[in-house]
C-alpha cells in the first residue's frame, strides 16, 4: 500500500473508532492513582509542527503545561540512538545505540531486523522502564524502540514485539486498559510510539499538506487518549509526556554527494553502511589518512575520524562508531552513482523529500517536547534543551532513584513545580 493510500486508510479507520472509544477503553473510575507517567513518541515531529499545524489536543497540552521551544537530539540525528537517549539519560556512544544501523567489529546491527532490536547485547545503560521494575513499580511498553529486548536481564511488565501494521488506536487503548487494572497491577510508566509523521515527511518533505494531515492524525490518537483519561478522572493526574526523536529538513535531489565516485573501493575492509545522510567507513589497516584525503574533495559533507569528532556532539569513545563517517551538509544527501542516476529517472525526481541525521547543531532537526500534569508547571514555554534530561525528569516524577546518565536535574528542575 502506498503511503498516500495508508493515510487515508487511517484517516478513515480514525473516523470510524471515534464512537467506540469509551467501549474500547472502558469507563470505571480511577480513585487511587500513584504518579503515573505516559511517554508518547511521536517520530519525525519537528518542534515547529505546533505552531504550523495547531493540533488542537497536542496545542492544548502545551498551552496547559510545558512546552519546550524545540528538543536537541543528540548526534546523530536518527531514530534509534535518540528515542533511547531519553529513556536512558545517555548520549548514543555512551548507551550502543550509535545508529540506526552500525558495526561492532564481528556484527552489523539494523534497526529493521527484529531479531537486533531484541537482542541484549545491543543495549547498553538503564532505560526508565527498567529503573522503574527495579524499584518495584510495573511498567508497560508498546513498541517504543528498544522495549522488546531484556537488558539487564529485565524487561517491562507489559511489552510486545514490533509490528507496525497494529493500528494505532489499539495502542492507545492497550495502554489505557493497563491504567484500568487493580493498584498492585496497574504501571507507573507507559510508552507507546507511533511513527506516521516521520514516514510522510520523508515521502513529501518537511513542509508538505500531507504532513499537516499526519500530524492531525496523530492529534487525533492524542485526543483518545486524553479523552479516555478524562472519562476515568485521572486527565489532571497523569502525567503525559510527548516527545520526538528529531525533526526533519527538505532535501533537493540535485544536492547529491556521489561519494562512491571519491574513494577506491580496494580502500576498504568491508563495504560501507550507508543512509542518505550519513555513510560510515571501513577503510583496512593503515588506509585511513588515504580515505579520509579521498573524501575531502567531496562537496556537500563534512567527515571525522573515530575520536575527532567534535567534542559537542558527545560521539567518542565507543569501538561502534565507525573509523569515519561522513554527514551531508543541511539539506543534502549522501549516494552511489547508480542510485542517484536512477533517482534522476524517476518520476517522483521532481518531488522534495524530507531527512533527518544531520549535524543536531541545526534547528530543523529539533524535535518536540510536551508534559502535561500535577509535577509539571503551567502556561510555560522553556528554551530549548537537551534529550539526555528526560530521564532523568520522569525519575524525579515518578520518586525514583536515577541509574548512573550523562542528564543532570538541575538543568530542568525549572520546569518543575
Amino acid at each position: 500500500m502506498s503511503i498516500l493510500r495508508r493515510l487515508t486508510f487511517l484517516l478513515f479507520l480514525g473516523l470510524c473508532t471515534l464512537a467506540i472509544v469509551p467501549a474500547a477503553v472502558g469507563q470505571a473510575k480511577i480513585r487511587d492513582l500513584k504518579p503515573t507517567v505516559i511517554l508518547l513518541g511521536i517520530d519525525g515531529f519537528r518542534h515547529d509542527y505546533v505552531d504550523k499545524y495547531d493540533p488542537p489536543h497536542i496545542s492544548r497540552l502545551a498551552r496547559n503545561g510545558i512546552r519546550a521551544k524545540g528538543l536537541i537530539p543528540a548526534f546523530p540525528t536518527k531514530t534509534f540512538p535518540n528515542f533511547y537517549s531519553i529513556v536512558t539519560g545517555k548520549y548514543p556512544a555512551n548507551h550502543g545505540i550509535v545508529d540506526n544501523s552500525f558495526f561492532d567489529g564481528e556484527q552489523t546491527f539494523r534497526y529493521t531486523n527484529l531479531a537486533d532490536a531484541e537482542a541484549s547485547k545491543w543495549w547498553i545503560g538503564e532505560p526508565i522502564w527498567i529503573t522503574a521494575e527495579k524499584q518495584g513499580k510495573r511498567t508497560a511498553t508498546y513498541f517504543y524502540p528498544g522495549s522488546s529486548a531484556a537488558i539487564n536481564d529485565t524487561k517491562a511488565t507489559l511489552s510486545r514485539r514490533y509490528n507496525g501494521r497494529v493500528p494505532n488506536e489499539m495502542r492507545i487503548d492497550e495502554l489505557v486498559r493497563e491504567l484500568g487494572k487493580p493498584t498492585d497491577q496497574r504501571p507507573a510508566f507507559l510508552a507507546t510510539y507511533f511513527s506516521e509523521v516521520d514516514e510522510v515527511a520523508h515521502e513529501f518533505g518537511p513542509d508538505a499538506d500531507e504532513v499537516r494531515y499526519a500530524v492531525l492524525n496523530v492529534d487525533r490518537l492524542v485526543g483518545r487518549l486524553v479523552d479516555a483519561l478524562r472519562t476515568r478522572g485521572i486527565a489532571d493526574r497523569v502525567h503525559l509526556i510527548i516527545v520526538s526523536d528529531h525533526g526533519l529538513t527538505t532535501v533537493k535531489t540535485e544536492n547529491t554527494v556521489i561519494v562512491d565516485e571519491l574513494v577506491d573501493t580496494n580502500l576498504y575492509a568491508r563495504n560501507p553502511i550507508t543512509s542518505r545522510i550519513i555513510w560510515q567507513f571501513f577503510p583496512k589497516q593503515g588506509k585511513v589518512p588515504e580515505v579520509l584525503r579521498a573524501l575531502a574533495a567531496g562537496k556537500g559533507m563534512k567527515c571525522w575520524e573515530r575520536e575527532k569528532f567534535p567534542e559537542r556532539f558527545k560521539y567518542r569513545g565507543s569501538d561502534r562508531i565507525p573509523p569515519i563517517m561522513c554527514v551531508a551538509d543541511l539539506g543534502w544527501q549522501l549516494s552511489t552513482r547508480e542510485s542517484y542516476d536512477a533517482e534522476r529517472r524517476s518520476i517522483d525526481a521532481r518531488v522534495i523529500r524530507g531527512d533527518h541525521g544531520f549535524d543536531n547543531i541545526h534547528r530543523d532537526m529539533q524535535g518536540v517536547f510536551i508534559g502535561s500534569g500535577s509535577s509539571f508547571k503551567q502556561n510555560v514555554v522553556a528554551e530549548p534543551f537537551e534529550n539526555i534530561e528526560i530521564y532523568n525528569l520522569m525519575c524525579k516524577i515518578l520518586g525514583l532513584t536515577p541509574a548512573k546518565n550523562d542528564g543532570d536535574i538541575n538543568r530542568v528542575k525549572h520546569l518543575l513545580r
